[in-house]
C-alpha cells in the first residue's frame, strides 16, 4: 500500500498542493499533521508508523515534510525500514524500495555522516587552537573570586537571605547557592 505523509507548520497553511500529489503517486491514505517540523512528536507520523506493514511505501511529496534535519529523516527512514516498508520522495526522487534509491539514499547518508563528523573535528581543532593561545570557552563567570568570597561571608557567616545577596550582586540565587 502507498501511504502518503503531508505537513505544514502553522495552522494557516494548507495541505492541498501535497494531498494533491500524494494522490497523484498512488497513495492510498494520508496522513497529514499541521505542526513545526522541528518537533519530533507528531502525532499523524506516529500513528502512520504504528500502522505501516511489511511492502508499505511511505511516500512524501519533498524530505523536509518528513523530518527538519538529516539526522531526523534517517532515524524515521530507518523506523520505516525497521517495519518492512520502504520510503519515496517523489521531488528528489529517492526510492528505498529499489536497489538504486537504496544506494542513493545510503550515500547521501554517508556524506552527512561524513560532514558530521567534520563539523566536529574542526570544531575541536578550534577550541585546542584557542586554548593555546590562552583563551578558554564558556561564559564567563557571574562572580570574581573577591565577591564569591563576600557572598559566601555574607550568606554562611552574616545569614543573609540568599535573595537579598542575589539582588546586591545582580546575578541570580542559583549564583549566590554555587559560590
Amino acid at each position: 500500500m502507498i501511504i502518503g505523509y503531508a505537513r505544514v507548520s502553522t495552522d494557516n497553511q494548507n495541505l492541498d498542493s501535497q494531498t494533491d500529489a500524494l494522490s497523484v503517486a498512488g497513495a492510498e491514505k494520508v496522513f497529514a499533521d499541521k505542526i513545526s517540523g522541528s518537533r519530533r512528536a507528531r502525532p499523524e507520523l506516529d500513528r502512520m508508523l504504528e500502522q505501516l506493514r511489511d511492502g508499505d511505501v511511505v511516500t512524501v511529496t519533498k524530505y523536509d515534510r518528513l523530518a527538519r534535519s538529516l539526522k531526523d529523516l534517517l532515524e524515521i527512514v530507518e523506523a520505516i525500514r525497521e517495519r518492512g516498508a520502504g520510503f519515496r520522495s517523489l521531488a528528489e526522487d529517492i526510492d528505498t524500495t529499489t536497489p538504486a534509491g537504496r544506494l542513493v539514499f545510503h550515500v547521501f547518508a554517508s556524506i552527512a555522516q561524513f560532514e558530521r563528523e567534520r563539523i566536529s573535528e574542526r570544531t575541536k581543532e578550534g577550541l585546542a587552537s584557542a586554548r593555546k593561545r590562552g583563551r578558554i570557552g564558556g561564559r564567563p563567570p557571574a562572580l570574581s573570586a573577591a565577591q564569591k568570597d563576600e557572598v559566601r561571608r555574607m550568606r554562611d557567616a552574616e545569614h543573609r537571605a540568599v535573595s537579598e545577596i542575589a539582588r546586591l550582586f545582580k546575578v541570580s540565587e542559583r549564583t549566590v547557592r554555587r559560590a
